[in-house]
């Protein structure tokens, strides 16, 4: 079979890597179509598969989502009359518009539960043919078609099996002290995002200057930094962005999928936006493991606090490794689960 997997965020390209990789050794084509999203081209580039990359710029009105979604339904549609894919699959609703007019099942994979994405909801899983989710996820009125498992879908490449830390590839991140901190300023303009907010540079000055009593301080951004936060900016390659968040003392930020990431790593994960209190998985995450605390925006002191009571706690990784293992003995193989659901689809 030949099989379509739609990349538009870098979580995505780690969520079909090994996915990609299983269908592979059993027979199958894979095809991939990349959008440009903050560091997605560099993570994708040298891909071993046929491979597609949209370039689009970030829009700067509701209009200008609607046109980029537009152009993007026709690039993918010249896309996918070329290779008459068996199945297509991603996070997108494009994916399932050009299924239903081509007649090509779509599988949406997804944790975002349909309350706070909406339009995706309304406009993409309503179109699937099926939907892959955690159990943790809401998929509103969609669950007649939905697949859940139980994990999460940061458990398809950053399980034990899929991802071995190194510290040598990110050692000069301690610089002269013994410990490192991260933080993630995302961009917040996707269309889920519009009136939320999350960290902004005045907190952010104010949260370096209680991280560096004890450690190095780097940030990651998808927004530009101004001047005064610039040296801090992290300088290694993406693809060992994971081997620094496993080493990380803490991690704090604006990001619902780094924060996941973190706390799957077993990294003391706080995140900070408006989101919190609405995704299922991150909710799953916090109170049923405690590997992650979410802090509404305008709670700002509480926020303060919990960062200046884990970046001081020596035994605090140690005891985050031992809510991981928990998570994981309760968790399955999210990879192994797909590839064995995507294979029914050739049988």
């Amino acid at each position: 079979m030949k099989f379509l997997f739609y990349i538009g965020h870098p979580a995505h390209f780690h969520n079909v890597v090994h996915l990609s990789k299983n269908l592979e050794e059993k027979g199958h084509s894979i095809i991939w179509v990349v959008r440009e999203k903050d560091v997605l081209f560099r993570l994708a580039e040298g891909s071993p598969y046929k491979s597609y990359f949209i370039r689009e710029k970030a829009p700067k009105s509701k209009w200008g989502r609607i046109l980029r979604i537009v152009k993007r339904e026709w690039v993918m549609l010249k896309i996918m009359l070329r290779h008459k894919p068996d199945v297509s699959a991603g996070t997108d609703l494009v994916i399932t518009h050009l299924g239903k007019l081509l007649n090509i099942p779509s599988v949406i994979i997804n944790e975002d539960d349909a309350e706070a994405v909406p339009l995706f909801a309304d406009m993409g899983m309503k179109y699937a043919t099926a939907i892959l989710a955690p159990e943790s996820c809401s998929v509103g009125p969609y669950g007649y078609k939905t697949t859940f498992y139980k994990g999460y879908q940061e458990l398809a490449y950053l399980h034990p099996d899929y991802f071995k830390p190194d510290k040598a590839k990110i050692q000069l991140l301690y610089g002269k002290r013994d410990r490192f901190y991260l933080l993630r300023f995302a961009s917040l303009t996707a269309h889920h995002d519009d009136g939320k907010r999350g960290i902004d540079d005045r907190l952010a000055k104010k949260i370096i200057r209680i991280l560096e009593e004890n450690g190095q301080v780097w940030i990651t951004s998808e927004r530009p930094l101004v001047r005064d936060l610039e040296p801090y900016r992290i300088a290694i390659s993406p693809r060992d962005m994971h081997h620094a968040m496993f080493f990380a003392s803490l991690y704090i930020g604006d990001s619902q999928t780094m924060a996941a990431e973190a706390a799957v790593l077993g990294t003391p994960s706080l995140r900070y936006n408006d989101f919190v209190g609405k995704l299922g998985y991150l909710e799953d995450l916090e109170h049923t493991y405690g590997l992650t605390y979410g802090i509404p925006v305008g709670w700002e002191d509480e926020l303060l606090e919990r960062i200046s009571a884990l970046s001081g706690n020596n035994t605090v990784k140690s005891e985050w490794g031992k809510k991981r293992q928990r998570m994981l003995n309760e968790t399955i193989d999210v990879t192994a689960f797909w590839t064995h659901f995507f294979e029914d689809y050739s049988k």
